[in-house]
Parts: C-alpha cells; structure tokens; sequence
C-alpha cells in the first residue's frame, strides 16, 4: 500500500532545538562528581539564581546541556517537587529566538503558562515555563539568549 504524505500548513515552531534538560539535585557538589564520571568533563559554569532561588551548574554536550539545580528556598516548589518525586530530571528547556513571540503563539494555542512574562534565569537567558497540566506533565522551559 503506498504510503500517503501528510501535509501541514500554517504551522510554524520556532523551536530552534532542546537547549537544556534541567535535573534536580539534592547536592549540588556531589552530583557534579557524579555527571563529571559520567560525561568524562566537568561543569563548566556554576551560578546562583536568585529569581529562581537555585544554585546551578552546567555541562555541555556538544549543542546540548544539562543543568543540575539545586533549591536554598527549602519553602519553595522545587523543595516541595524533591520531597514528593525525588532527584530527577525537572524540565526540559527549549530555545527560542523571540520568547514574546513563543509565549503569544503557544497560548493561542490553549497553553498556560506558571509565569506568562519572561525573567532573568540561569547562562544569560530569558525563562518562562508552561504549565505541566497542559503539557502531559512535563514541564517545559522556553529560554532565549540575552
């Protein structure tokens, strides 16, 4: 049976490519160990967030990262998600070239946001995150270089 095309028009992403996956720690320098015998290379950036009241660190693999986050609110929703499921992994960032843009797009298509207006966040990027009850229970970063 041949197989049909399936066309799509309108639709346009301006995902540019998964940026980071952001993993939550319950020691920031212990987990370092850990991805650094993993990955064979260390972090290379570690920073304080205060809008996100986190310490993270970065690894790069090739144009991908990882990010280890680690909470010192112990009131906030991050220590709250490590009491209730653990260390794992805690979003998935997308790149995009205009966050503005992404935000206005995506609610138009149904999707709520936790914050609907971009903030400073981690390695000189705007952060926003859609809400995991629209998103399969992923929560899913959108990010755009500063």
């Amino acid at each position: 049976m041949p197989q049909k095309d399936i066309l799509v028009f309108g639709i346009i992403s301006l995902i540019k490519k998964i940026e980071h996956i952001g993993i939550l720690v319950k020691d920031i320098d212990s987990s370092n160990e850990i991805f650094n015998k993993i990955l064979g290379k260390k972090f290379y950036k570690k920073e304080k967030v205060d809008s996100e009241n986190v310490l993270t660190s970065f690894f790069q693999i090739d144009k991908t990262k990882i990010e280890l986050i680690k909470s010192y609110n112990k009131n906030d929703s991050l220590e709250k998600f490590l009491e209730k499921r653990g260390e794992g992994i805690h979003h998935i960032a997308l790149l995009v070239d205009d966050i503005y843009s992404e935000i206005k797009r995506i609610k138009k298509e149904g999707i709520r946001f936790i914050n609907e207006y971009p903030k400073k966040g981690a390695d000189n990027k705007l952060i926003c995150f859609l809400h995991p009850k629209d998103t399969n229970g992923v929560l899913i970063e959108l990010c755009q270089e500063i």
